[in-house]
């Protein structure tokens, strides 16, 4: 994990900025729809109907067509698109809607199978504000926008879900609607619907750790290949140290849990920071997945620490600026950091940096909220681009200038940025829990494919296996 000084945290040039919802969907209230017993139908109109245009505007209203309730918040509208170039990216904007802009949500994805029409979608979710829409209720007019982040002309007549004659709202099965992740209405493109398979796909070498050990001292966990860390040396506060016996196991929700402890009185000494992580590196292209438990407040002491909760794979810097130097990682900071005020979850996408003085290029996308709880991580990476998801929500893609080119290893850390967010000398300590890890090499996995995997692996009561041959 390379240190990031306080406020120097260099972002590429073409970074991608996707905010989204953060938290696992918590369970629906009575009298709401699930998949099974809710319906939708989604209305399309063009703002812009010309074959060519600065940005696309796709107008929709959705509409509860069942009998039950439906909480916006457990449904995305998707509107599917053809990039202008293999690079090109995407930034959203809602004009106007009645619901409230600030209650929609906008995020880019793309097909696992492109189609002479699409390779991209728009992705249209609610916030919790948004509320609810009885039976026969529709969101009224949602004014909604994208154009190419370098305002570059896009063409439109090509995109799947474009039809430049309907100026109208009419019924329009080319964008899709899911309801509690079951799609129930439209048709995606060709090869990306919804009787896709969620089981992964056959073969594939692979990594799974329940973390099913006694302590950091259990001898399975060297002889599965890990190391918890105890030499000294950043990231971090100065003078900290990394303290193995921080690393603790528990049961939890029927499942064993690896816990991270970091803790500090204030001073570089009183510092304790933890890490655990492969002692080989061979880990490479594929799908990388954990569940993690982030927490924004210390479990006992003052809160205000500039905290780094992190999932990562990562090689060494041979030398700075080297090209061969790769990282990939899930940052959260719940009291902010590297210039940022208050929490944000970083996914950020590393082709080389040099320690001093500080520069580096990378590519990254953030979210400026609370993550607070469990979540699914999860990034896979083929020759073509590096994506993130949580809780099985696209979150960001990173293009193919930051590939790998060598093996990395696979990393959970938990360490201080400094001491200037909490200056007090009363002894604190967070907590951040690991629930499983996953690496399949060399298969681009969906998070549902990640999740039927995990399932497989403990209903046959295996909670280790490694596959992954040495590089």
């Amino acid at each position: 994990m390379s240190t990031r000084p306080t406020g120097r945290r260099t972002r590429a040039a073409l970074a991608l900025t996707a905010l989204l919802g953060s938290a696992a969907l918590a369970g629906l209230p009575a009298g709401t729809a699930a998949a099974a017993d809710g319906s939708l139908s989604v209305q399309y109109r063009t703002g812009s109907g010309g074959a060519t245009a600065d940005q696309s505007e796709p107008w929709l209203k959705v509409r509860n067509t069942g009998a039950a309730t439906v909480q916006l918040s457990q449904v995305k509208i998707r509107y599917y698109f053809k990039a202008d170039s293999p690079d090109a990216t995407y930034a959203f904007a809602c004009s106007w809607a009645v619901r409230g802009c600030s209650a929609i949500t906008g995020t880019f994805g793309t097909l696992a199978r492109p189609t002479a029409t699409a390779d991209r979608y728009l992705e249209i979710g609610f916030t919790s504000a948004a509320g609810s829409l009885a039976p026969g209720a529709d969101t009224g007019d949602m004014q909604l926008r994208f154009h190419r982040t370098n305002w570059q002309t896009l063409r439109q007549s090509d995109d799947y879900s474009f039809n430049g004659t309907q100026t109208s709202y009419a019924d329009w099965n080319k964008v899709t609607a899911r309801l509690a992740d079951a799609t129930v209405w439209g048709t995606a493109p060709e090869g990306n619907g919804s009787t896709d398979p969620t089981d992964p796909p056959a073969g594939g070498q692979a990594l799974f750790d329940d973390f099913s050990y006694t302590s950091h001292t259990d001898p399975a966990i060297s002889a599965h290949g890990w190391s918890v860390r105890a030499n000294s040396g950043g990231p971090g506060v100065p003078g900290a140290t990394w303290d193995p016996s921080k690393v603790t196991f528990s049961a939890s929700g029927g499942n064993s849990v690896m816990n991270l402890e970091t803790s500090t009185a204030g001073t570089g000494a009183s510092t304790v920071h933890t890490e655990v992580l492969t002692k080989s590196m061979k880990f490479k292209n594929g799908t990388y997945a954990a569940r993690v438990r982030f927490s924004d407040t210390p479990k006992y002491g003052p809160d205000g620490d500039r905290i780094v909760q992190a999932f990562f794979t990562i090689n060494d810097l041979k030398a700075p600026m080297a090209d061969d130097y790769a990282e990939y990682d899930f940052e959260y900071l719940p009291n902010g950091g590297w210039g940022e005020p208050a929490n944000i979850l970083y996914t950020t996408s590393w082709e080389t940096f040099n320690p001093d003085p500080w520069q580096a290029v990378n590519q990254h996308t953030e979210s400026r909220q609370s993550f607070s709880g469990w979540h699914d991580l999860v990034v896979t990476i083929d020759n073509s681009a590096i994506t993130y998801y949580v809780d099985g929500r696209h979150f960001g893609t990173h293009d193919a200038a930051y590939l790998p080119e060598r093996p990395m290893s696979i990393n959970f850390n938990q360490w201080l940025i400094d001491l200037q967010g909490q200056t007090s000398t009363t002894p604190r300590a967070y907590d951040q829990q690991v629930d499983y890890v996953l690496h399949v090499k060399d298969q681009v996995l969906t998070p549902a494919q990640v999740a039927a995997k995990v399932t497989a692996y403990r209903d046959a009561g295996t909670s280790f296996v490694d596959e992954v041959p040495a590089p």
